[in-house]
């Protein structure tokens, strides 16, 4: 599908996961070299495109457990936006919370990071929007 033919109704859907470990009350970021859709892309919530045919809860906790080597579960969406940098790619946030699984980053996450909720925006190097910002700091 070409999406650039159609003027609206369509985008690329991201699935990212804040990943939060109630035991250190930490989340894990992801670093990412060479993105090929957002050049500005460093660090970044754990994710991907899933496919047509997955639940997008049971497709985010497969994707996560390839991409980090760990065990999430889902609890809830925080909050979906697009970006300025970006505009047909539609990112939906989900608080998921870690249960076990040995941390090995893989494919395109090249280095796995736990850090203080509020610690993230001095990581991404894309906007990181308030309302996540503001959930965030609710986990500190």
């Amino acid at each position: 599908m070409e999406l650039y033919k159609f003027d609206k109704g369509s985008f690329l859907v991201n699935l990212l996961a804040i990943i939060y470990d109630p035991k250190t009350r930490k989340i894990l970021i992801g670093r990412r070299e060479n993105d090929p859709h957002i050049k500005e892309l460093s660090w970044c919530f754990p994710g991907g495109r899933p496919s047509y045919k997955e639940d997008l809860e049971f497709y985010l906790k497969h994707i996560i457990k390839i991409k980090t080597g760990l065990e999430v579960d889902v609890k809830k969406v925080v909050f979906a936006k697009t970006y300025p940098e970006k505009r047909e790619f539609l990112s939906i946030y989900y608080f998921t919370e870690l249960i076990g699984g040995e941390e090995k980053p893989s494919r395109n996450i090249k280095e796995l990071k736990w850090v203080k909720p509020t610690e993230v925006k001095d990581y991404f190097t894309t906007s990181l929007h308030p309302k996540v910002l503001e959930f965030l700091k609710t986990l500190e």
